[in-house]
């Protein structure tokens, strides 16, 4: 990669050093090629480490590198699109649904999933468990949370936890009939669990893509669904539904 004078760059120290690395990732290294340890990049851009995790973190948020459990640092491959417009407006698991159910519980939902749901903050929820995989890869994971009122057909204790009570939940969602649904995206940062299960560090960054689903003029289902910020960028079709907050 070589050497550079940042001293007297304008911008600050790790914009730049990003801009450097980012160049030598296009003509030095391969897709999947592990970047040398912190420590030796530091040295050579004459850095402190501070410095360079901000650049390298940067470049993580950008799609161009992955930090990967047990491996370390890596060239990231180009984002694969991933489309998350709402033209064809199914409920979860309906249909050419992309998602594959992996358990379903009842507990309580975080405050704010409660407030969309216009719910209880104490009242318990279904709360079910996909996986999203593209390319052999996993790249969201989502948590659908469905009030016990809104699907009578699936008791709490119909089933254990699992696959198979999530299915039953789906089925009895799919049962109302959707009047709509509206969607948002953030930038937030992996919990451990989505972590673990997209093979990210915690705290990484991610996409946020909360759904809202609605029925006879109410919430029925609220969607969380965690993409991966690295490998993942959102497509919208013609549905022009991306939601920007103020």
């Amino acid at each position: 990669m070589g050497t550079t004078q940042l001293e007297s760059v304008p911008e600050p120290k790790y914009w730049h050093l990003k801009t450097v690395i980012g160049e030598a990732l296009d003509s030095d290294f391969a897709v999947g090629e592990i970047l040398p340890n912190e420590r030796e990049l530091a040295a050579r851009f004459g850095v402190a480490r501070a410095t360079l995790r901000q650049a390298l973190e940067q470049l993580e948020l950008e799609g161009r590198l992955q930090r990967r459990r047990g491996v370390g640092t890596t060239v990231a491959p180009p984002r694969m699109g991933v489309d998350v417009s709402t033209t064809q407006q199914a409920w979860p698991g309906a249909g050419e649904d992309v998602w594959q159910s992996v358990d379903c519980v009842t507990a309580t939902p975080p405050a704010a999933v409660a407030r969309l749901l216009e719910a209880e903050p104490d009242e318990p929820v279904h709360v079910v468990r996909r996986l999203r995989v593209t390319q052999g890869q996993a790249v969201a994971a989502e948590l659908l949370y469905v009030p016990l009122a809104r699907v009578p057909g699936q008791p709490a204790a119909d089933a254990p936890a699992g696959p198979a009570r999530a299915r039953g939940v789906l089925r009895e969602l799919q049962r109302l009939v959707l009047d709509g649904q509206d969607r948002s995206v953030e930038l937030g940062s992996a919990r451990a669990d989505d972590a673990k299960e997209l093979d990210r560090l915690p705290g990484a960054p991610v996409l946020v893509v909360t759904t809202r689903y609605l029925s006879e003029g109410r919430t029925a289902a609220v969607s969380v669904a965690t993409y991966r910020a690295d490998t993942c960028k959102l497509t919208f079709g013609d549905s022009g539904d991306l939601v920007m907050a103020s």
